[in-house]
């Protein structure tokens, strides 16, 4: 199962929101070696506020945390604005329908099956989540690594810059333009049957009417 958790139902789901948090510690700080905050047990920052949004993929017998990312608005400060705009080489995008997709987070646990599945599970929640919303755009900061794979995928995407070094790691940014063939345009390792998403909590844009 997918869930949206915002601003409106996350006092109802404390031990999955915590749960988010513990997993989002133990891959960037624990695993990647990212140099960010944290309290040797969770991972949060200044952007985990009343406007963040979070799609989580959870086991629903267990409610043990297989996936998730967090989404922010890009009229307001965000990441990209804050702390990677000299990564963007004609300013940073904002927009009500442009979103932000950070802290992406798969749990280190099980077989890199598993993992790869329940990244494509998220990836595609976050698609038909946009679809649902009139969100028509995403950005993010990412690795060499990880921006390559995307590019390559079929997403209808492009950078925002060159990539720079920050943190010894080459990272660039960019922009993924959604609508409605993108599900359809990934390439096979990306796709994946279709959701249980969710849509609990407050609804911006197209389901606020």
């Amino acid at each position: 199962m997918i869930r949206l958790i915002t601003s409106d139902n996350r006092s109802a789901y404390p031990s999955l929101v915590q749960a988010m948090h513990a997993d989002r510690k133990r891959v960037f700080v624990d695993m990647l070696r990212w140099n960010i905050a944290h309290d040797e047990c969770q991972e949060r920052d200044e952007f985990d506020d009343e406007f963040a949004e979070y799609l989580i993929l959870h086991d629903p017998s267990t409610g043990e945390h297989l996936a998730s990312m967090r989404l922010l608005r890009t009229d307001r400060p965000h990441l990209l604005s804050s702390a990677f705009a000299h990564l963007c080489d004609k300013g940073v995008p904002s927009s009500c329908d442009i979103f932000e997709i950070t802290r992406f987070c798969v749990a280190p646990r099980g077989r890199a099956a598993d993992r790869r599945a329940a990244r494509n599970r998220l990836v595609r929640a976050m698609v038909e989540y946009a679809l649902l919303t009139d969100i028509r755009a995403f950005t993010a900061v990412c690795n060499m690594r990880f921006l390559s794979e995307v590019l390559s995928a079929g997403w209808r995407c492009r950078p925002l810059g060159l990539p720079m070094v920050e943190q010894g790691e080459l990272v660039g940014a960019l922009m993924i333009e959604i609508d409605t063939a993108t599900l359809g345009s990934l390439i096979g390792p990306w796709r994946c049957d279709p959701v249980d998403l969710r849509l609990v909590g407050r609804m911006h844009r197209a389901l606020a009417a």
